[in-house]
C-alpha cells in the first residue's frame, strides 16, 4: 500500500513539474525575447528590401494583386498593412514561397513595434 501511495506521489509531482514548464514558442513569434534596440528595423535599409525580395514580387502583393492585405509595393500600403504584415511573418504564414531568417523576421518585428517609420 505505501509503495502506491509513494508511486502516485512521484507521477504526481512529475506531472505538475512537466505541466508547469515553459511551453515552447510554436509559432516563431520572436518580438516577446528580441531586444528591438539590437535590431536594425529601418524601414529604407532593411525591411523595404526584404518586402521587395519576399513579398511585393510576381503575384503575390504586386501591383494590381488583392490577395491578403492588397499590394505592398510603397510605404504607404506596407505601413497601412504593418500589423497584419508581423503578424503573418512572425507566424511563418508569409511569405508563401519562401522563408525569412530569424534577423529579417526581427527586423520586420521590431520595426512595426517601434512605430513603423519611413525611417
Amino acid at each position: 500500500m505505501k509503495k502506491v501511495i509513494i508511486l502516485s506521489v512521484i507521477v504526481g509531482l512529475m506531472t505538475i513539474i512537466a505541466c508547469s514548464k515553459s511551453s515552447t514558442n510554436t509559432n516563431n513569434n520572436t518580438s516577446a525575447t528580441v531586444d528591438c534596440n539590437t535590431i536594425d528595423s529601418r524601414f529604407s535599409a532593411v525591411v523595404l528590401p526584404i518586402i521587395q525580395n519576399n513579398c511585393s514580387g510576381g503575384s503575390c502583393h504586386s501591383t494590381g494583386t488583392a490577395n491578403g492585405p492588397g499590394p505592398l509595393t510603397n510605404f504607404t500600403q506596407i505601413k497601412a498593412a504593418a500589423a497584419s504584415i508581423k503578424t503573418s511573418v512572425e507566424s511563418g504564414s508569409m511569405p508563401k514561397n519562401g522563408v525569412l531568417t530569424t534577423a529579417q523576421k526581427n527586423a520586420i518585428s521590431c520595426w512595426v513595434s517601434s512605430g513603423a517609420q519611413n525611417n
